[in-house]
């Protein structure tokens, strides 16, 4: 089932999401309706605020159009950075939430993942880098109530300000 996805202004997009207590048939249905919404919406991460339950879930599929789908499904996903030398990249982002706003974002390029599978086990992942790194960490933000537009710079914040005051007012 594809589901509606909430964009920038909307109130439950900046809540600090809850923790899953426990994995459930429910729970896993909600993760595979936001799969196939993320799917048809061209994105390669979604978390569940974004699909307005205020919950630690996130789904994440790095394939290619022309690849097969590989999805990862994330409780409780928490995202470090690895300990060291550990240099900041900057690439652009966009997002499912903000629609045609894309800015440079910095953030650390190792990382460390920890979060619970569809099967009830704890995962750890280190040394994440690429792709999946900055999409581990742009989605763990919006569990915690932060948009990439928070982390954007003041000419970018300027050059998408009507894009943003305009979602703002439509979501109010």
């Amino acid at each position: 089932m594809i589901l509606p996805i909430s964009t920038y202004g909307s109130p439950i997009l900046r809540k600090k999401a809850e923790p899953v207590e426990e994995i459930t048939p429910e729970l896993l249905e909600l993760a595979n309706n936001m799969l196939e919404t993320m799917y048809k919406a061209n994105g390669v991460g979604l978390a569940a605020p974004q699909v307005g339950k205020s919950i630690r879930l996130v789904v994440i599929d790095l394939a290619k159009e022309d690849e097969e789908h590989r999805p990862i499904i994330l409780f409780n996903p928490e995202v470090v950075p690895e300990e060291g030398e550990n240099p900041v990249e900057t690439y652009e982002e966009g997002c499912l939430s903000v629609p045609d706003v894309w800015a440079n974002v910095s953030r650390p390029s190792r990382v460390r993942l920890t979060y619970t599978n569809e099967k009830g086990e704890r995962v750890v992942l280190q040394n994440i880098t690429g792709k999946f790194a900055r999409c581990a960490q742009h989605e763990q933000d919006h569990l915690n109530g932060i948009l990439f537009t928070d982390k954007i710079s003041v000419a970018d914040k300027a050059m998408n300000a009507s894009k943003l005051k305009k979602m703002a007012k439509e979501n109010k």
